[in-house]
């Protein structure tokens, strides 16, 4: 389902990757390249492909490690772990041919992925200008993966690292960029951030179609998808967008001849399902070709395209399924955290269902989430603050990666217990007590039995909220900040905001 077959195929990382043909002369994948950051502190994999049977010497930093390439002419060795620092020269040796990785830093190396927010660049951003001009940290790099989904697991992708400069930083991703900042300043050692994210995709498309297809939570899901794929017939589409863009023309040009604005484009179907590919198809083309690329952690920012409520209903299922399955691919638990979707008004009413699938996905060992309940744009899917995305994904990473001291997340609930007429809600990381920014405390509602939700007066005691309602004698339920775009202000003492969230399990 979802995958052609493969004419040859080999298993290498704990995945299935196209194989090259035997080569001539050593080859390295892209991301070993000139400029590039290897992860301190931990065994790296170098590989690449030279011609079976053959001989390869990889050396840096007065170490070096050999491989012999196997039958398909896949080789790779493991660096010794290296102490934070650089540049170094890296050398590949081989018996026809010698490679120069020039320019090599050591230090901290993170993965960000996920859709538009996160390919957003720096140049789109606040104060985009002067961010640019102060941006000279040539110890930050940036990989940017410029393949496209594929039908099954890469051995490669395109793309190339970057030395952070004025002259580079605009094109950066901004919530990685403004995330690896202050982990160098914070650290002061390399930082090496590797962007591999597509506008306007889905969550399927980044997880492994074979890892989709076994999870039973999915099947109903996975079912659907595939029986879409089936009804998509490309050619009569493509006919359709011809059509429509040549009457499109007509209607714009009449509209530009009398002074009204003009009507929207038609989308081109076609180009727009190989742009996002197909369940796992985005994992395949953009991700599969990193393993087993040695990094501390990924963050993540996406969930909009999930937020219809065909879909968001399966969020609880399919983020925690990247995390692990991500993990299995590079055979590690490294550290995970993901941007939880901040106030919009528009799109459906589900964003607060997505919210809380990201809370909920918090389960899971060595995970993180930076709130961003506050720093949306209602009016625009793309809020340009991604400055405070970037810092609050940073101060967990510091924090619970890193060790250092600092708040690592707004409050988040941690129980609840009725007391007469009043809930009483419990939260963690309250960091100095909690605290109802700009004035009363808001965004509350309570209910009973009968589910009809009313406005809750709110007052905070320490790190609880206590909250009631005239309306409400016998409340059994409370939610907080429940909608696209809440009016709701409670904060920790450090001043991160609190998460949405619900005590229920009712239907959204």
């Amino acid at each position: 389902m979802f995958r052609r077959q493969l004419a040859t195929v080999l298993v290498f990382g704990g995945m299935f990757t196209l194989a090259f043909p035997a080569w001539a002369a050593i080859k390295l994948p892209a991301l070993i390249s000139d400029h590039m950051v290897l992860q301190s502190d931990m065994a790296a994999p170098i590989w690449g492909w030279a011609e079976p049977g053959e001989e390869v010497t990889v050396a840096i930093a007065d170490q070096s490690a050999q491989a012999t390439a196997d039958k398909d002419g896949k080789w790779q060795v493991k660096l010794p772990k290296l102490a934070a620092g650089g540049a170094h020269t890296l050398t590949v040796r081989g018996k026809s041919n010698e490679i120069v990785v020039k320019d090599v830093l050591v230090g901290e190396v993170w993965l960000g992925s996920g859709q538009s927010n996160m390919a957003m660049v720096v140049s789109s951003c606040n104060n985009a200008g002067e961010e640019i001009a102060a941006a000279d940290f040539p110890k930050i790099r940036m990989f940017t993966v410029t393949s496209t989904a594929a039908d099954s697991a890469q051995a490669d992708c395109e793309g190339s690292w970057q030395v952070c400069s004025p002259q580079t930083a605009g094109r950066f991703s901004a919530s990685l960029y403004f995330c690896g900042r202050e982990i160098h300043k914070a650290l002061g050692v390399p930082v090496g951030l590797i962007n591999s994210s597509v506008g306007g995709t889905p969550i399927e498309s980044w997880i492994s179609a074979d890892v989709q297809e076994k999870s039973p939570e999915l099947k109903e899901f996975v079912a659907a998808a595939q029986a879409e794929a089936d009804r998509f017939d490309p050619v009569a589409a493509q006919a359709k967008y011809e059509k429509d863009l040549a009457q499109w023309e007509v209607a714009a040009k009449a509209a530009k001849a009398a002074g009204r604005p003009a009507p929207r484009k038609p989308i081109d179907q076609v180009a727009n399902r190989a742009r996002k590919g197909t369940i796992g198809g985005l994992y395949h083309g953009k991700i599969a070709p990193l393993v087993p690329y040695a990094m501390r952690g990924a963050v993540w920012y996406q969930g909009e395209a999930n937020s219809n409520p065909a879909k968001s209903r399966y969020y609880e299922h399919q983020l925690p399924l990247l995390v692990t399955s991500w993990r299995a691919a590079w055979g590690s638990e490294f550290p995970f955290a993901w941007v939880q979707l901040p106030n919009f008004d528009g799109l459906g009413g589900h964003w607060p269902v997505v919210r809380e699938a990201m809370l909920k996905s918090l389960k899971l060992p060595k995970t993180g989430m930076a709130i961003t309940i506050d720093i949306g744009d209602a009016k625009d899917i793309h809020p340009k603050n991604k400055q405070d995305v970037g810092k609050r994904l940073a101060q967990w990473a510091l924090g619970e990666v890193y060790g250092k001291d600092g708040p690592t997340s707004g409050p988040l609930p941690a129980g609840h217990e009725r007391r007469g007429k009043d809930l009483v809600l419990k939260f963690s990381h309250a960091d100095g007590g909690l605290v109802a920014k700009g004035g009363e405390l808001r965004g509350f509602v309570v209910a009973g039995a009968d589910k009809a939700w009313k406005p809750a007066a709110a007052r905070i005691e320490g790190d609880q909220v206590i909250v009631s309602s005239p309306e409400v004698a016998e409340p059994v339920a409370a939610r907080y900040a429940w909608e696209n775009n809440p009016v709701c202000n409670l904060v920790s003492g450090a001043g991160l905001p609190a998460s949405p969230f619900r005590t229920d399990n009712w239907e959204p």
